[in-house]
């Protein structure tokens, strides 16, 4: 799981800055650039992702649901350098 969003952030040129992979999620801590928005760079992660776990591991389809890998939700946070002024 962990090659695969690797990869799929590199094609994107998205900065992993810390990642845990657990049994049944995920937690990443990402640097997206402005022009993405995060809501189209989770579909892209999680679609592309589910394709290829299925490609590589095709008894996997009939595990998950008919396909469907990931919920269908995620949480997203902020963490950056706004610091307050005084």
């Amino acid at each position: 799981m962990g090659e695969i969003l690797r990869t799929l952030c590199e094609w994107k040129k998205i900065k992993i800055v810390e990642a845990e992979v657990c049994p049944d999620h995920v937690h990443m801590l990402v640097e997206i650039p402005p022009k993405v928005s995060v809501s189209s760079f989770m579909g892209y992660l999680k679609g592309k992702s589910s394709l290829m776990i299925y490609e590589k591991y095709p008894e996997l389809k009939y595990k998950y649901r008919n396909r469907e890998f990931w919920c269908r939700g995620y949480y997203v946070d902020t963490a950056g350098k706004n610091a307050k002024k005084d």
